[in-house]
């Protein structure tokens, strides 16, 4: 077994996943990362997860990269099998995979396919994920009483936010705010901290599309911090998570969204 920690972050191959890793990175943690990236022409791509491994080990840090579907359960299983076959304990775990719709459809349109895709990998993955590491963790806590272990579910503005173009993301991610509360309930009992992290707009490959649209709005005063989001703004909240400054808040939603979430006159 590893003397460092070890964490797994899902879709940790750019944006808000590659932030968050490089930052346990710095913390000292080694890492399993996930990925499952697509060329434009739809062959399968290892570029952006080989720079984060680069990037990773450019830190000081052990990095596994994997490629593989959240939302299947064969998937899953291999990635917490590499984990433990390479670290041997896994003190962190990131839920931070997730995708929006492939095309943007009005709620009285939207298809059973598209809500299938998106809720599998962002809700049914990281709920089935959650279970099979926190028993895995349960186990070390056994063995190992004074490690700390803690999960970070990436959640969204989405959860409260309506946007009917767009319904199946925004469900997932309501469903992604309970989840935390069940788990951070549930584990409790284990000193196991889950907590969610909640991004606003950050300027990511998913938010790109619509960068006109949001520029103008921010502009215009959506947001209290005028500016876009970055994903190190998240990535730093997550690190204050690992390096045990919330112990004593588990079920916490950490807002990272320039105030979006407060209500003004």
């Amino acid at each position: 077994m590893s003397e460092r920690p070890a964490a797994i972050v899902t879709g940790a191959s750019r944006g808000i996943g590659r932030a968050i890793a490089k930052e346990l990175a710095s913390l000292g943690y080694d890492l399993a990362v996930s990925h499952l990236d697509f060329t434009a022409d739809g062959e399968p791509d290892e570029s952006p997860a080989r720079t984060t491994r680069d990037e990773l080990q450019a830190l000081g840090s052990q990095c596994e990269i994997f490629r593989g579907d959240i939302g299947s359960a064969e998937d899953r299983a291999r990635l917490v099998d590499l984990a433990r076959e390479r670290f041997g304990r896994c003190d962190m775990l990131v839920n931070n995979a997730g995708v929006a719709p492939l095309k943007r459809l009005d709620i009285l349109e939207a298809t059973e396919q598209s809500y299938d895709r998106v809720m599998g990998i962002n809700l049914k993955g990281p709920y089935f994920l959650t279970q099979q590491v926190a028993n895995w963790m349960i186990d070390q806590r056994r063995a190992n009483p004074e490690r700390a272990m803690r999960i970070v579910n990436t959640g969204s503005i989405s959860a409260y936010t309506s946007s009917p173009g767009r319904g199946e993301y925004c469900v997932s991610k309501a469903g992604i705010s309970m989840m935390t509360k069940l788990y951070a309930d549930r584990l409790a009992e284990y000193n196991i901290g889950v907590f969610e992290i909640r991004p606003g707009i950050i300027a990511t490959d998913m938010t790109s599309g619509v960068k006109a649209k949001y520029d103008k709005l921010i502009s215009e005063g959506l947001t209290p911090i005028k500016r876009w989001g970055r994903p190190e703004d998240v990535a730093r909240a997550v690190g204050a998570i690992a390096e045990g400054r919330l112990d004593f808040s588990t079920g916490t939603v950490i807002d990272v969204d320039g105030g979006f979430h407060l209500k003004r006159l």
